[in-house]
């Protein structure tokens, strides 16, 4: 088939870009003739809440177009002209905010007016931070597509809320495994600077209120034996840095607290992994998470909150923790998984366990 999938890609860096790259990359490896119609502007500089959009890594070898200008109207005209004219015969589009719901919709409905078929992937539904408009813009959105797939079933139980009759489909949140290899837990430990001989805790990511890093902090401070451990802060802030800074420097006084304050580029990500014993993701809310996926592929045992489809991804007791969002219900996973030394058989499971996220079951739905 000829596939185009609408969505960012390099250079635009985070984890919906890696994504579509490499859902392009397995289905281009199944056969069919794949390319990616990017943005030339996502979001306005005034709008986005980190220090740059861009990713510092080689382009992919993928064929990678940028038409979409999300605030110019008349390129959502010329970017449905442009994919038309290619003759695809499905057209996979990303949707994560209703901010892009009038430039995804408008493109979606003029390639609908040219009979071409049309899936949305859908990584939420309602976003995690709402506001008034969101369910209007989404609207719009869904009625301009002919079926959806969603990775949680959270997405799916929140579609239908929305005015959409078309089919749709589960397909779990696939693994990502193109991060390259991973190293002895002493060498990301030199790389990165960190003690060796204690035990590490990490939260990753982009730091943003509803991903509840106060909450961990609020934990580490209750945590037993707090001299055996570090939490390590892998990730760029997206709002009210000082809040964070005043409490981690305050915990340093007592415990080992490390903050990487950045963005963490692709070819870094394997280091952190490989020197984490145990990923804790205290989320407010969620839908899915690439972050647990990433946990999945380098054998990382995880303490996720009971919010949106983490449960689903993270059975509890077998390859990590399920708690409430409280502090301390996740000081009392973390102390469980030290003091009972769950590390071996929660990595062994997780071997077993990630074999249903798999690209191909992906695809499978997709098409």
């Amino acid at each position: 088939m000829k596939i185009t999938i609408v969505g960012p890609a390099h250079p635009y860096r985070g984890g919906i870009a890696k994504f579509n790259e490499v859902l392009a990359h397995n289905l281009t490896l199944q056969g069919h003739i794949v390319d990616i119609v990017s943005f030339t502007l996502q979001y306005p500089s005034i709008l986005f809440p980190g220090k740059t959009q861009y990713a510092d890594v080689p382009k992919p070898d993928l064929n990678i177009s940028r038409q979409i200008n999300s605030i110019n109207p008349f390129s959502w005209c010329r970017t449905a002209r442009s994919i038309a004219q290619t003759k695809p015969d499905l057209v996979i589009i990303r949707y994560w905010t209703p901010f892009l719901a009038p430039a995804l919709g408008k493109i979606a409905r003029g390639l609908k007016k040219r009979n071409i078929k049309i899936v949305a992937l859908t990584d939420n539904i309602v976003p995690h931070e709402e506001h008034f408009y969101d369910h209007a813009l989404t609207n719009y959105f869904l009625k301009s597509v002919d079926k959806v797939v969603y990775m949680s079933k959270q997405v799916g139980e929140e579609l239908t809320r929305f005015d959409f009759n078309g089919q749709h489909a589960f397909a779990p949140h696939p693994i990502y495994d193109t991060y390259g290899d991973t190293v002895t837990r002493a060498e990301a430990c030199e790389i990165l600077g960190i003690n060796p001989t204690k035990k590490t805790v990490m939260f990753f990511g982009f730091i943003r209120h509803y991903k509840g890093l106060d909450l961990l902090l609020d934990a580490w401070r209750k945590l037993e034996n707090k001299e055996n451990y570090q939490l390590l802060i892998a990730g760029e802030f997206y709002g009210d840095r000082d809040k964070y800074i005043t409490v981690i420097e305050e915990l340093k006084q007592s415990c080992e607290v490390i903050l990487h304050d950045k963005y963490i580029e692709e070819n870094a990500v394997a280091t952190y992994f490989s020197a984490t014993d145990l990923l804790v993701q205290p989320y407010r809310t969620a839908t899915q998470s690439g972050v647990t996926q990433v946990a999945y592929n380098y054998g990382v045992p995880m303490v996720v909150t009971n919010v949106g489809g983490l449960s689903e991804i993270v059975p509890h007791g077998k390859v990590g923790y399920v708690v409430d969002v409280n502090c301390d219900k996740i000081v009392e996973a973390i102390n469980t998984f030290f003091n009972e030394d769950k590390a071996d058989e929660f990595r062994f499971n997780i071997i077993k366990e990630k074999e249903r996220f798999s690209w191909k079951a992906m695809i499978d739905a997709l098409l």
